[in-house]
């Protein structure tokens, strides 16, 4: 019988083949959702999808890009947001 901190689904089943040749159940946690573009929603490239404590060991070149804006606008609304900035 599972026990009861693995019937919850916020943690996924993973099938591991073991080297005895069983096949067994592992409980990993999800990864979390895609980050997203502040103004239109879209995904963002460049920003990886790990859990806090595995992104908090990155090196701050590979958690999001080198621009204004990186990691928080899509590169179309960023550009945009830009022109806005030095139109006025």
């Amino acid at each position: 019988m599972v026990s009861g901190k693995h019937k919850s689904r916020s943690l996924r089943r993973v099938y591991v083949r073991t080297i005895s040749g069983k096949v067994k159940i592992h409980y990993r946690r999800r990864k979390p959702s895609i980050a997203k573009c502040g103004i239109c929603g879209k995904p963002l490239h460049g920003i990886p999808r790990l859990l806090p404590n595995k992104f908090r060991n990155l090196a701050k070149t590979k958690k999001r890009p080198q621009r204004m804006y990186g990691g928080n606008l899509c590169s179309k609304c960023s550009r945009q947001k830009i022109m806005e900035k030095f139109r006025k």
